[in-house]
């Protein structure tokens, strides 16, 4: 079954794809010669979510899934939320992004914080949602080399490491954006689209 998943991103693409069995052809936007950076006009993570695949779906005729993925800080109350991947700026430069949060953050004891992932799935002209949340705090410093995004500043509650420095299936087994897409598969699995 061809499912076109809705990012550029290699790193999201790869670990996505580890969480999809054999019986799933994933297709990235490069795949399908889509070159375009989708806009991300939404005010919440599902809109976003849904724009990027009602616009494969309307421009490509493909069946599609796609996610937006915010950190959310409770001491900066919520931020930077849905402008995470842009938070320093519209180059969404990951380093930058650590920087200036890590910056607003400063001394604060509060080190709370959690990662939420919505899917969205337009398959034969319907629509779906799936949500993933991992809750845990915010480091002072990077640390680990794994994983992209905030994932060098971020452990999830029960480790004692960052995701940039938890292999890709402890990270899968765990993560807001694993969450989210096992019920993704769950639904494909026990739905009559793979069958189709």
């Amino acid at each position: 079954m061809k499912l076109v998943f809705a990012t550029h991103n290699k790193n999201k693409f790869k670990e996505v794809s580890a969480l999809l069995s054999s019986k799933f052809e994933l297709l990235s936007l490069t795949d399908i010669k889509c070159f375009d950076e989708i806009p991300e006009t939404g005010t919440t993570l599902q809109e976003n979510a849904k724009l990027k695949t009602d616009f494969v779906k309307k421009n490509f005729n493909l069946d599609c899934f796609s996610d937006d993925t915010g950190l959310l800080v409770d001491a900066l109350n919520g931020e930077p939320g849905v402008y995470s991947a842009r938070y320093a700026g519209e180059d969404k430069s990951d380093e930058a992004n650590i920087t200036k949060l890590l910056a607003s953050l400063e001394l604060n004891p509060n080190r709370n914080a959690h990662f939420k992932t919505v899917v969205s799935l337009n398959i034969n002209n319907q629509q779906y949602y799936f949500k993933g949340i991992v809750e845990g705090v915010i480091t002072t410093k990077k640390s680990g080399s794994k994983g992209f995004g905030y994932d060098p500043i971020f452990i999830p509650n029960g480790y004692n490491k960052t995701f940039a420095e938890l292999a890709l299936s402890v990270k899968n087994s765990i993560s807001h954006r694993g969450q989210a897409i096992a019920k993704l598969v769950e639904f494909l699995n026990t739905s009559s689209y793979t069958n189709n």
